[in-house]
């Protein structure tokens, strides 16, 4: 028999299939094709995946299927954002290596106290092995280290290196839109396990979380597009809610 979590994790992908897609990807779709086609390509990153495949653990929802759409998202940002300051096709393609390397590391230490200085570290001693220059190097721990909500951002010299540190932080974040009652939320409980009851307890408390990421997003394309992934996530979690209390009140 089915528990109770597989069971609503199969109800709520019903209702976020429900919901349209954010009009990022349609609206963006050949600046997303472009940033998964260069992943796919680049020597470098597909040798980086092979590593973060056998390292990356799923911990609370931020394994490696997490880590991949992140580095689609910031590539995607980083092409529409690196065109509109006028920077060239070469350029452009070296910004792509270094956020998406940021994607695939950003969550690379997540079970340490804290993840994201740590996992800035531990990404400096991993790239110190490919062929990057060390000020890309130095752009992707920065972006590590300021991709975590309510954290003070450490301060950024350059535009370059503050456009990478915006974009990995923009994309981790539409992480907060549908995906987290598609996946996070199940392989966060799945750890924990908790009575259903003790989660209804927090639900308010989670989505009032979601609420607080709605402003925070850091690119131009993060503030037009990110509120929507948020406003997904509240309707996609508010009809969950109601759901649970209709359909699963028995396990209450």
């Amino acid at each position: 028999m089915e528990s109770i979590y597989t069971r609503l994790q199969k109800r709520a992908r019903q209702i976020v299939s429900s919901f349209s897609a954010p009009v990022f990807y349609s609206d963006h779709s050949r600046d997303f094709e472009y940033s998964a086609q260069f992943f796919k390509t680049d020597p470098v990153l597909k040798e980086l995946y092979s590593f973060v495949a056998e390292h990356l653990d799923n911990d609370y929802g931020h394994g490696l299927q997490h880590a991949t759409k992140v580095t689609f998202d910031a590539g995607a940002l980083m092409h529409i954002e690196a065109q509109v300051s006028g920077y060239s096709k070469d350029f452009i393609n070296r910004r792509l290596r270094v956020v998406q390397c940021a994607g695939l590391l950003h969550d690379i230490k997540r079970k340490a106290k804290n993840h994201s200085e740590t996992g800035a570290d531990h990404a400096r001693g991993i790239l110190k092995n490919y062929p990057l220059a060390l000020s890309e190097v130095e752009d992707v721990c920065l972006a590590i280290r300021n991709h975590e909500a309510f954290k003070i951002k450490m301060p950024i010299d350059t535009p370059e290196s503050g456009l990478v540190s915006d974009c990995l932080y923009d994309a981790d974040k539409f992480r907060w839109g549908p995906d987290n009652f598609t996946d996070t939320l199940w392989d966060m409980i799945s750890f924990y396990n908790p009575p259903l009851s003790e989660l209804m307890g927090r639900y308010p408390r989670g989505m009032e979380s979601l609420k607080k990421i709605r402003s925070t997003f850091r690119t131009a394309t993060g503030k037009k597009y990110g509120p929507e992934f948020i406003d997904l996530g509240l309707a996609i979690g508010k009809e969950l809610y109601e759901t649970i209390q209709r359909e699963f009140s028995q396990y209450l």
